[in-house]
């Protein structure tokens, strides 16, 4: 009988480590690593929007970029890595959308420039015409 109260006794004491060293081994395997990726496309997100002159034509946007690429980095730091993904992704669609409006801006420059040479033309064309 006492072979029995032992074996008793301890299936639950094994079964707790077992348990405790499940916990332990996915605890460790859960943290994550740095989100280099995210942290990388984020960098040349904000370069190319700089080149592409951001900082004229979408400046609030460029610097928001920079700040959430900012808290991204601290994040790592920190050993948060869900946020610094999260902080990360942000920071390069943010830029994305500061290559963007910069886009839009250099098109309508660009839309407006042709009309002026049009109108221009067009006068010009008018004045020949009614030179002769």
């Amino acid at each position: 009988m006492n072979h029995y109260l032992a074996a008793v006794v301890h299936r639950p004491f094994s079964l707790f480590c077992s348990l405790a060293l499940v916990a332990l081994l996915a605890a460790c395997a859960s943290t994550p690593s740095a989100p280099t990726e995210s942290l990388t496309a984020a960098r040349d997100a904000i370069a190319s929007a700089e080149q592409a002159g951001a900082r004229q034509h979408a400046g609030a946007e460029l610097e928001e970029a920079q700040q959430q690429l900012a808290r991204a980095e601290e994040a790592v730091i920190a050993e948060a890595m869900v946020e610094a993904d999260w902080l990360a992704q942000q920071a390069r669609i943010t830029a994305e959308l500061a290559m963007a409006r910069t886009e839009s801006a250099r098109a309508t420059e660009v839309n407006r420039d042709m009309r002026r040479a049009a109108e221009a033309l067009e006068t010009e064309m008018q004045r020949q015409g009614d030179q002769q």
